[in-house]
């Protein structure tokens, strides 16, 4: 059995800025004032891995990355 995505990571650099990801998960992600993405937290509830999830697929720079073992636990 394959353990549930327990987070999402954004990789800075191959981000763009376009916000899409922002829209798709509103609980996860938020804007800077220039309109890049923050990202918020763990994924707790199984409908912020559906937002997550598409978010990630919808990045045109595929610059989201859901993992199932965060760094450090």
């Amino acid at each position: 059995m394959t353990e549930s995505p327990r987070r999402l990571r954004l990789d800075p650099v191959a981000c763009d800025g376009v916000a899409l990801c922002a829209h798709l998960a509103p609980r996860q992600i938020t804007l800077d004032s220039w309109g890049f993405p923050i990202v918020h937290g763990e994924l707790e509830h199984a409908s912020d891995v559906r937002a997550a999830r598409k978010a990630v697929n919808a990045c045109p720079r595929q610059a989201l990355f859901l993992e199932t073992d965060p760094a450090g636990s």
